[in-house]
């Protein structure tokens, strides 16, 4: 196979430091230690593997510089997006990091140490200027987000010595490091490869796109399916790996390979397609297959695109002599049923009977159990996606009620247990506030702080109960509305989450209150009680606002049911 680009030579750091691997691991087991994140490990993979060739640790500020500006290194090398460690203050300061110091690079899965890090230097970039130069700017893109909520606010550059490669433990054949896939392809005899970058499944289309760009070059597929991070909302790799593997055999025999990429994507449009061009070439690929708004994130809440549909083709062509791959732009493929077959769009003539399935179509036939038709997607495929998106009424889904103290929330979420017990279907769990800060956050107080925390557990216990298919019913009084989003944002990776507003007004619930807890705040006998001495947060976002002034706890049951059978989650009521 060709060399990597820029005709250097493939870094495979772990070949590279075999020879030391003892030494090293002696000394890193005495050395202090940055426990990297998910995506620092997607990083440091590809980069101890060869898949970032020419970056041989983390881009020092020089690099970091000239990458933002201008896509390249201080070297000149083409290299399209920072690959920086992010670290916070602290841990500069607890760990002791300064230009010349060797720091351990540990995983924070099972603790092992990875690799060693020699700085070169630490410094604060220019955020804005990396949102606006390698993003575009708009503050609701998902890297920018992430730039400015999750990111730390110092980057750590340095060159890496590999102490061992990361464990996985699924998939592990599929996994193969630039080198032994290009090894792969020499086995095979294949001189000519054409890559093709997917975060999502393969129906019928793709296979004919694909099958169609190696026959036109005379070439084999690579289907390189990113596993690492990639959009938020995007189905899981599980999924999505079991799908590739059922369409395989129906390549022509031979034709295609599956190989694994571990990357975190940035979803970075044009820059994020040199990127990916650049990785592809480093495993081997000759060609490579840019699709239409390539590694885009779609549009912002205005409706904008963030990028131009054919930006990243036009930025990859640009740069094609340099990288050393050709680029192969996406047809989009179209079912002629009259013929049964698929063609290029560009190729149909006017008036020519035409079908296709949208996304979001085909996700609303998963979810309602519709037929997927077979000139779609292959029934293996299929069969795939059903056993992973069962049908509405089997999937999870969290009633997160939310309201003063008093105010009936509980009684209604007892009331909906007990409701949804009956019909069946599906188990039932029941979160009330005073259950769980005795069973999971007792030693927690009333703080805003640790009323965060609490909803944060009450939020992961919701979403795991949630994935598994159960109905979660919680009930804290949760007052402030940061908290609530996170709840939702949490439980929403895997099913609905809906938040029912109990808005009775706080003189009923106070009037109301059997137990005297109420005038226990109003003597200063209860410190930090919400209402009194504390604020209440009102829902401006809440799927339902019911109030048990003005109805009876077995109509809001009622109109929860409703609401909850609306959305094809229950059988008719």
């Amino acid at each position: 196979m060709a060399n990597p680009p820029h005709g250097g030579v493939l870094k495979d750091l772990i070949a590279r430091d075999a020879p030391r691997r003892k030494e090293l691991y002696a000394e890193a087991e005495k050395l202090p230690a940055i426990v990297l994140s998910e995506r620092q490990l997607c990083d440091l993979e590809l980069i101890l593997s060869g898949g970032f060739s020419p970056l041989e640790g983390f881009m020092n500020q020089k690099d970091y510089d000239g990458v933002v500006a201008e896509s390249r290194l201080s070297d000149g090398n083409l290299f399209s997006i920072p690959i920086t460690l992010d670290i916070s203050k602290g841990t500069i300061d607890e760990v002791g990091v300064k230009p010349g110091a060797r720091v351990a690079l540990r995983d924070f899965r099972d603790d092992r140490n990875l690799a060693i890090i020699t700085v070169d230097d630490v410094y604060q970039p220019d955020k804005q200027k990396e949102a606006k130069e390698v993003f575009g700017g708009d503050e609701e893109h998902p890297a920018i987000k992430y730039l400015f909520n999750t990111a730390n606010e110092y980057y750590v550059g340095g060159k890496i010595e590999a102490i061992d490669r990361l464990n996985h433990y699924d998939y592990v054949g599929l996994r193969y490091t630039p080198a032994e896939l290009r090894l792969h392809f020499d086995k095979l005899g294949w001189s000519k490869v054409v890559a093709f970058q997917t975060r999502n499944p393969m129906h019928r289309a793709h296979r004919e796109l694909t099958v169609r760009a190696a026959r036109a070059r005379q070439a084999n597929v690579l289907i390189h399916p990113v596993v690492g991070l990639t959009k938020p909302g995007d189905i899981d790799h599980f999924t999505r790996v079991r799908v590739y593997q059922a369409l395989l055999p129906r390549y022509p025999n031979g034709m295609a390979v599956l190989g694994l990429l571990p990357l975190a994507m940035r979803m970075g449009g044009p820059r994020e397609a040199i990127w990916h061009a650049i990785i592809r070439k480093n495993h081997g690929a000759t060609h490579f297959i840019v699709g239409r708004d390539h590694a885009g994130p779609g549009s912002n809440s205005k409706g904008q695109d963030f990028y131009g549909p054919y930006d990243a083709q036009h930025a990859v062509e640009k740069y094609k002599n340099e990288l050393g791959i050709e680029v192969v732009p996406f047809q989009m493929m179209t079912y002629l049923p009259d013929s049964d077959e698929y063609k290029p769009h560009d190729e149909v003539e006017p008036g020519t009977r035409t079908l296709n399935i949208s996304g979001t179509e085909l996700r609303k036939r998963l979810r309602t159990g519709q037929e997927i038709p077979e000139w779609f997607s292959y029934p293996e495929v299929v069969k795939v996606l059903r056993e992973s998106h069962p049908p509405r009424s089997q999937q999870g889904f969290t009633v997160f009620l939310t309201g003063y103290t008093n105010s009936g929330k509980d009684a209604i979420a007892r009331a909906l247990n007990v409701t949804l017990n009956q019909q069946g279907g599906r188990s039932v769990s029941l979160l009330l506030g005073e259950n769980v800060r005795s069973e999971l956050s007792s030693e927690l107080g009333f703080s805003r702080e640790d009323r965060a925390k609490n909803i944060a557990r009450i939020a992961f216990v919701a979403s795991e109960l949630t994935k598994a298919g159960a109905a979660v019913i919680a009930a804290p009084i949760a007052p402030f509305e940061q908290s609530r989003k996170h709840a939702r944002e949490i439980v929403e990776k895997y099913g609905s989450f809906y938040l029912v507003h109990v808005a009775t007004p706080l003189e009923y619930a106070e009037k109301t209150d059997k137990r005297g807890i109420y005038a226990k705040a109003r003597k200063g006998e209860i410190k930090g009680f919400t209402g009194v001495d504390d604020p209440y947060e009102a829902p401006t976002n809440a799927d339902l606002v019911v109030d048990l002034e003005k109805n009876t706890v077995r109509t809001i049951v009622h109109q929860i049911v409703l609401l909850l059978e609306s959305q094809g989650l229950l059988g008719a009521v």
